[in-house]
């Protein structure tokens, strides 16, 4: 029976449906999973910092992307290994708790979606004007769109959850395994037919540019390389091309099949699981895709070991 509970500051949370033979080794999986994700997306982010080789446009704009996974994964996994850990009953999470959660989760989606958009752009100056790119894309340039790409995100996300904190809640139930923004508006028995159309346009508005800058780019680069007889651009275009496209499908079709569950309450699960591996296949597979494709990353770690294997060497070769 659901809690019609006026304006409750306590809410509950649906929560996975797991097995009881099947919470730790589901437990294990979200947790060795989370780790994985913060060693893998700091030490990325932590060699583009201290490596002044990849202090180049490319690489720095690609540092919001970990620093965006970190983000994203730190506010919303611990909180799922904890509620897995916990009965159904007693799966409660506070109102304020739960607005954070839903804001830092549109805000890793957005940003996702805006920085792969930033990144489109270094791309597209890289390959089809190569002579101006050292002018176009320099320092204050890349500050300007790091700043874009999270400023446009922090006012989309900021006014949709600002529409829904301003409406009367009367049910306290959240049917999901974490707090987001349709969570919480279906809380209310208010109109939410502003949050619907605003959500709407929110979701068009950040696909159709989203997806269109990356056609757009896309195609003017290959366009560049067809004409183009100079074989190295290419094979330059190939390699860093494909790997920021492969990360961009990653994150789009992710996206998109938490939408389509949505459409299929059935599926409510299947949805549920989808929406929590939709942040933390991305998250996985970034860093990955980037230090196995680009040589300036792989060549920065192999000398890092290397230099790590020459110091107990000397130390043994002294002592």
């Amino acid at each position: 029976m659901e809690n019609f509970t006026l304006n409750s500051f306590t809410l509950q949370l649906e929560g996975l449906s797991v097995s009881k033979d099947s919470v730790y080794p589901v437990f294990l999986f979200f947790f060795f999973a989370y780790i994985f994700i913060m060693f893998m997306n700091a030490g990325i982010a932590l060699l583009v910092f201290i490596d002044k080789n990849l202090h180049q446009p490319m690489y720095l704009l690609f540092c919001n992307l970990p620093v965006n996974d970190i983000l994203g994964n730190s506010i919303m996994v611990p909180r799922l290994l904890s509620d897995i850990l916990t009965l159904p009953s007693e799966l409660l999470i506070s109102y304020y708790e739960c607005v954070v959660q839903a804001f830092t989760t549109h805000m890793f989606g957005t940003t996702t979606h805006t920085v792969l958009m930033i990144m489109a752009f270094d791309r597209y100056v890289a390959i089809c004007n190569p002579l101006r790119y050292a002018s176009i894309m320099t320092n204050k340039m890349v500050i300007r769109l790091t700043v874009s790409a999270w400023g446009v995100a922090f006012v989309l996300v900021g006014i949709l959850l600002g529409l829904t904190i301003r409406l009367n809640r009367c049910r306290t139930m959240i049917m999901n395994p974490y707090c987001d923004n349709a969570s919480l508006f279906k809380l209310s028995c208010d109109s939410v037919f502003i949050n619907n159309v605003y959500g709407l346009t929110f979701t068009v508005v950040l696909l159709s540019s989203s997806i269109g800058t990356m056609i757009l780019t896309y195609t003017k680069i290959t366009v560049v390389c067809l004409t183009s007889k100079n074989k190295s651009l290419n094979s330059k275009a190939l390699k860093t091309c494909s790997t920021h496209l492969v990360v961009y499908l990653i994150m789009l079709v992710s996206g998109f099949i938490v939408i389509i569950l949505h459409r299929f309450p059935q599926y409510s699960d299947y949805r549920k699981l989808s929406a929590i591996l939709f942040h933390i296949i991305p998250g996985s597979l970034n860093p990955i895709i980037y230090g196995v494709q680009s040589a300036e990353i792989c060549k920065s770690l192999s000398k890092l070991f290397r230099s790590k294997s020459v110091i107990p060497s000397l130390t043994q070769n002294i002592n």
